[in-house]
């Protein structure tokens, strides 16, 4: 249950797996649902989303450290890092919480985990909001990503990072990858200034390469189709909310997973990258407010 105060409790999967969350209490002692909100990366601890630009001021929220992330163990079983296996510890979280239906926000990797979830549970989200997804799950990989970076090619950060995006397929030292990460971090920002700097300096410390290699194992051809087919059964209302200074996912993978829905829409954030609530938090913050204060759907 949610306590008084911001703390870090557990819960229990459902293969015993003792799991951490952290809990941000409204700050306006606002008694509504949760909005619980998951990390990508995939496999970066869940401290990177912050209070999600100060989404918190009326809503709480629940933050869950997905296995091998952060203050939660690894998993026994590497499928226990697969996206479908995530999706299941956040159902044992619904539980934990004893939450009817909830509204879901995931960031990056994540929106993969949500849109797992929602098609396996559908009858148990009332909102959905997915922030700068891939659209892997849909079969695609769009080329805006690849057009909003070289069109920032004038940008004083932009041939280090250049260099780097080249070099980090290749790289298996861990320390060479996190300094490469940290090079080619401007590119997932709407501008480069002292917060963005900020929010990147944590990156390659927050990223456990043995949850972020099993997060896309185990799911044949098969497999996704059946989820991408289910999804068309989702009633619950869908935003995708994409930056169009994103060039780590683009605009374009946004759109097709809110297409993937009944009820998706697609909503692009002008000048900001792939952490909108770092590059602009008030608008961030207004638009999910907006979303999450809309009429619930029948």
């Amino acid at each position: 249950m949610l306590g008084q105060a911001d703390f870090m409790p557990h819960y229990t999967s459902y293969d015993g797996t003792e799991l951490a969350y952290r809990v941000l209490e409204a700050r306006d002692g606002s008694a509504g649902p949760p909005l619980i909100c998951l990390a990508g990366g995939p496999g970066r601890s869940a401290a990177y989303l912050g209070d999600l630009g100060g989404l918190n001021a009326h809503h709480t929220l629940v933050i869950p450290d997905s296995r091998g992330t952060g203050d939660s163990p690894p998993a026994v079983d590497p499928s226990g890092y697969a996206f479908p296996g995530l999706a299941e510890d956040l159902e044992a979280l619904r539980r934990h919480l004893d939450l009817v239906r909830f509204r879901l926000l995931a960031h990056d990797a994540a929106a993969a985990t949500a849109q797992a979830y929602a098609a396996a549970h559908p009858e148990r989200l009332g909102r959905l909001i997915v922030v700068c997804p891939g659209a892997r799950l849909q079969g695609e990989l769009p080329e805006d990503a690849r057009e909003i970076f070289e069109s920032r090619a004038d940008e004083p950060w932009w041939q280090e990072a250049y260099t780097a995006i080249q070099l980090l397929p290749d790289t298996t030292d861990l320390a060479e990858v996190r300094r490469l990460l940290l090079q080619a971090a401007p590119m997932a920002y709407g501008r480069w200034e002292e917060p963005q700097r900020a929010h990147a300096e944590s990156e390659g410390e927050q990223l456990g390469p043995v949850p972020r290699a099993g997060f896309w194992q185990g799911v044949d051809e098969a497999g996704r189709r059946a989820v991408l087919a289910r999804l068309r059964e989702v009633p619950c209302p869908v935003l995708a909310i994409t930056g169009d200074r994103d060039a780590v996912t683009g605009m374009r993978a946004g759109e097709l997973v809110a297409e993937s829905f009944p009820d998706g829409q697609a909503r692009p954030l002008p000048g900001v990258g792939h952490y909108p609530w770092v590059d602009d938090p008030d608008l961030f913050r207004q638009v999910v407010e907006d979303f999450l204060a809309a009429r619930p759907a029948p």
